[in-house]
């Protein structure tokens, strides 16, 4: 193994998650391929279209050369239109289609793994004809992919992998993101804090703190005296963080304690996924 040590980790979450979505999907019959997932707007079978086509990026294919459908009512902006295009040029793939098209593309990316030799800050290419750094996208493709397990489970009722590798990149991705969420995105007063409680497989506590210039930031350090906390579970945690569901649909496992309007405000825009 020829990884950078510090894309070790990312790897191996990426390899854990994706070959649990093979191990879910491979024995499913064509009807169960067009089931809703919480993931808004796709089926089991959109979603392993996607997890396909990210990782023939990740390996350098060319992008497929094909017009979206003008009744797509959920591709609102340019980046869903990008990641639609990899999943509605496979809508109409068999189940033995989709189960030998990711097999092949995941032996193919097990082996760019094993061979990997660039540094971790090497550019390579991101969504939009963006560039990235190759850790960067090693991090994105772990926690996109432990989302997406997640989603297939739900779907098919076969939960499981919730303190999987992925399931801890996941969290560290959206603990970065929770200043942001609540500084600016909420827009937490200055000089205030809000806690994070969360129990479970993967369990933390994190306090999120408003300076007196508005900008935010994130550590493990207890508050005195927090704004708003907020109790809750690892699953409702991440669901809620990555769009899958909404918070009026959970409120019964979202406990808030303090200021309720601050609270409404950072619930309606804790989502971070696009």
């Amino acid at each position: 193994m020829t990884v950078h040590p510090s894309l070790q980790n990312y790897a191996d979450a990426w390899t854990h998650a994706v070959e649990s979505i093979a191990e879910l999907v491979q024995p499913l019959p064509e009807g169960e391929w067009n089931r809703a997932t919480p993931c808004p707007a796709w089926s089991v079978r959109d979603i392993v279209s996607h997890v396909i086509g990210m990782e023939c990026e990740m390996l350098g294919d060319p992008r497929p050369i094909h017009s979206l459908p003008r009744d797509l009512y959920h591709v609102r902006s340019e980046f869903a239109r990008y990641m639609e295009m990899q999943v509605d040029v496979r809508r109409h793939h068999t189940s033995p289609e989709m189960t030998a098209e990711l097999e092949y593309t995941m032996i193919r990316r097990a082996r760019q793994l094993r061979n990997e030799n660039r540094a971790p800050d090497t550019p390579v290419r991101a969504p939009l004809g963006a560039e990235q750094t190759l850790e960067l996208a090693y991090r994105m493709r772990a926690f996109d992919t432990w989302v997406h397990e997640q989603d297939l489970r739900v779907a098919l009722g076969k939960p499981g992998n919730l303190d999987s590798p992925g399931a801890y990149v996941t969290r560290d991705c959206l603990l970065e993101a929770l200043p942001k969420v609540v500084a600016k995105d909420a827009g937490t007063p200055p000089n205030s804090a809000v806690v994070f409680d969360v129990s479970g497989p993967v369990e933390f506590l994190r306090t999120v703190r408003v300076d007196a210039d508005g900008h935010g930031s994130v550590d493990g350090s207890p508050s005195l005296g927090p704004l708003v906390t907020f109790t809750t579970d690892w699953e409702t945690f991440y669901r809620l963080a990555c769009g899958r569901v909404r918070p009026a649909a959970v409120a019964d496992r979202v406990k808030v304690d303090g200021d309720a309007e601050a609270a409404e405000a950072i619930l309606r825009v804790i989502a971070v996924t696009p």
